[in-house]
């Protein structure tokens, strides 16, 4: 899995308003009103893996071939210091729903691809909302992934 996250690292470098990429350990939890991270962003982490067995090869410890089934959870967050009522001027609403954007272009760069080996492709079942009281507006963008002969 250090594979896997470390390469969906290295796609989302390619999304050039993102200015902080990283495992998610924690950064937006605990930290109000100063996450130690930069805004935009996208934090990448494991939601959870199912493994079955699968074979047997002798020549590879251990011995036991698995396959996992699980999910890849990015946290995307930006700062939402305007409003998108009916009487903002323009430009700060084009800025407020600039998070919808981010999330758009993840998706173009992840949709579908394998990001490792062994993997199957990415293929994006859920978002939701995180309710948040710092100014922080956030979304988290569920992935699936399979892994074959783990």
């Amino acid at each position: 899995m250090k594979a896997v996250l470390q390469n969906i690292q290295s796609i989302l470098t390619n999304v050039p308003q993102l200015k902080y990429i990283d495992e998610d350990w924690g950064q937006l939890d605990d930290y109000s009103p100063n996450p130690p991270t930069q805004f935009p962003l996208v934090l990448i982490d494991i939601g959870s893996l199912q493994y079955s067995d699968i074979s047997k090869d002798r020549s590879l410890t251990p011995v036991n071939r698995q396959m996992a089934t699980g999910t890849i959870v990015l946290s995307i967050a930006n700062l939402k210091l305007t409003n998108t009522s009916a009487r903002t001027p323009q430009s700060q609403k084009d800025n407020s729903w600039s998070i919808w954007d981010i999330v758009e272009d993840i998706h173009k760069k992840l949709h579908g691809i394998s990001v490792e080996g062994s993997a199957g492709a990415m293929m994006r079942t859920n978002i939701r909302k995180v309710k948040r009281d710092d100014g922080i507006q956030e979304y988290e963008v569920t992935y699936t992934i399979g892994i074959t002969n783990v």
